[in-house]
């Protein structure tokens, strides 16, 4: 009976102890997210944001052309400006408001919550979109600059503020995916902005109904965001309390240490570079595309808007790829950062060359050069798009206001640098200096990126105590 006893008490022992690995074998195993749950809700939420915002941002850059060009449109009703010689200003003003609210918005998103700090700049937007065919009429060109430099300023709490937003309801091994996405709205924003724009302005109705129909969808997703958006899991109606006080740990800013940042200098120098093309090529191609390549409207918002599309659809499988390179360890994080930024910026910069050189009468060499010129920057997304979340977990949403802040500088810059350099648009030498400039922009800030560019959290960013509280 001892002997049996013993046996019992061993093999028991050895029950117990399995029970016990197999626990410690759990709770080491790394978190797994449903694959659809409510921060798919909170990322269509954000995608449908940037998408509408977008439209803002670009539709004016095909309705200008619209609103000073008596060629157009033949309509007697619809107000034309032929005498506006600021085009140019107009198209930079959006970008004097915009750096002003980036790196408090940032902040603000972190300290106090990102939700209404979205809502509220974003309605004050919709409402000057939809007057602004009010404002040309009764201020003038100079009204439209003052009115866009408004709009600027409410958007320019978006991408810090959503950064932020990522940051808290995407888990690392979905960030590159579901960033990418978000960010990747921009695109198809674009893509319908450029194409419905020259179709609404060739029309009777004119453009005036561009930024009449802006105005109305904006309102809309306010509607929509006031009852589904969330500033994190830990505000969120159906968490468990215990997540709700790990999410709500909080955590300071190191000012001195991100501005003493190597990483953060290279991701701020490739963002820069990157912005400087994307708003020249987004601001000026329906000009090239009118003056040089001589399409007319329809044809110039159609093809002006295709490389925007190829852009979006690219985005998809690039942080499809990127995420599943890195979580099946294939390559670090940093090191898929690097190769991706440096595609997004380098294959733009050789299609910019090649168009430099393309002449009036290759119209769809031109176009296929810019539709690399423009999708390939999608790898951007898997690049320097999600680093602010490798660097600073807890500090994205700052760490987008200070680079977005800076690198739109640029977006104010490239159409005065443009008008400073094309006085005469259909001269194809002009245009030349244009492109060839915007390319040596990408191949400097993408190397200085594979330098000095990192994708690993930084000793300051406080990742390190977030994942002790979180064992």
């Amino acid at each position: 009976m001892a002997k049996t006893s013993n046996v019992t008490k061993e093999y028991n022992y050895f029950e117990v102890n399995q029970d016990e690995k197999k626990k410690n074998e759990e709770e080491t195993q790394p978190l797994q997210a449903p694959k659809l749950g409510v921060r798919h809700i909170q990322i269509l939420a954000y995608f449908l944001l940037v998408l509408i915002a977008f439209g803002f941002r670009v539709s004016l850059s095909v309705a200008i052309v619209a609103m000073t060009d008596s060629n157009i449109n033949n309509s007697t009703n619809i107000p034309i400006y032929p005498e506006w010689k600021e085009k140019n200003l107009i198209l930079s003003a959006f970008f004097w408001g915009y750096i002003i609210p980036q790196v408090i918005a940032g902040w603000a998103a972190g300290k106090f919550g990102a939700k209404w700090l979205l809502i509220a700049p974003f309605t004050v937007q919709c409402l000057l979109a939809f007057l602004m065919p009010f404002t040309a009429a009764r201020f003038g060109s100079m009204g439209l600059i003052v009115s866009r430099s408004l709009q600027g300023f409410c958007q320019g709490h978006i991408f810090p503020s959503l950064t932020h937003l990522l940051s808290r309801w995407v888990p690392q091994q979905e960030r590159a995916f579901l960033g990418s996405i978000v960010f990747a709205a921009s695109s198809l924003g674009t893509v319908l902005a450029i194409a419905i724009t020259g179709v609404i302005a060739a029309s009777s109705y004119g453009w005036p109904l561009v930024f009449y129909g802006n105005g109305i969808l904006g309102f809309l997703w306010v509607v929509i965001f006031i009852f589904v958006g969330y500033d994190s899991p830990a505000n969120h109606p159906w968490i468990s309390e215990a997540e709700k006080q790990y999410a709500d740990a909080p955590y300071k800013t190191p000012w001195k240490s991100i501005m003493t940042s190597l990483p953060v200098w290279a991701l701020l120098v490739s963002q820069t570079g990157n912005n400087y093309c994307f708003w020249t090529l987004l601001t000026q191609i329906p000009t090239y595309m009118n003056y040089v390549m001589h399409f007319n409207i329809k044809s110039n918002s159609l093809l002006s808007a295709l490389p925007y599309l190829t852009l979006w659809i690219f985005s998809f499988f690039v942080g499809y790829i990127s995420d599943l390179i890195v979580n099946k360890r294939l390559i670090s994080i940093t090191t898929s950062r690097k190769i991706f930024n440096t595609i997004g910026l380098c294959v733009p910069a050789l299609a910019l060359v090649i168009l430099a050189f393309i002449s009036p009468d290759q119209k769809t060499q031109a176009v296929i050069l810019l539709i690399f010129a423009v999708s390939f920057n999608a790898a951007v997304f898997a690049g320097w798009g999600v680093n602010h979340m490798d660097l600073a977990p807890n500090n994205a949403g700052t760490l987008m206001g200070i680079c977005n802040g800076f690198s739109q500088i640029t977006g104010a810059a490239a159409p005065l640098v443009v008008q400073s350099i094309v006085i005469d648009e259909s001269d194809i030498l002009q245009w030349r200096k244009v492109f060839l400039i915007t390319a040596g922009f990408n191949v400097i800030t993408s190397l200085i990126f594979d330098i000095f560019g990192s994708g690993k959290p930084q000793p300051w960013s406080g990742h390190e105590r977030k994942e002790e509280a979180k064992a």
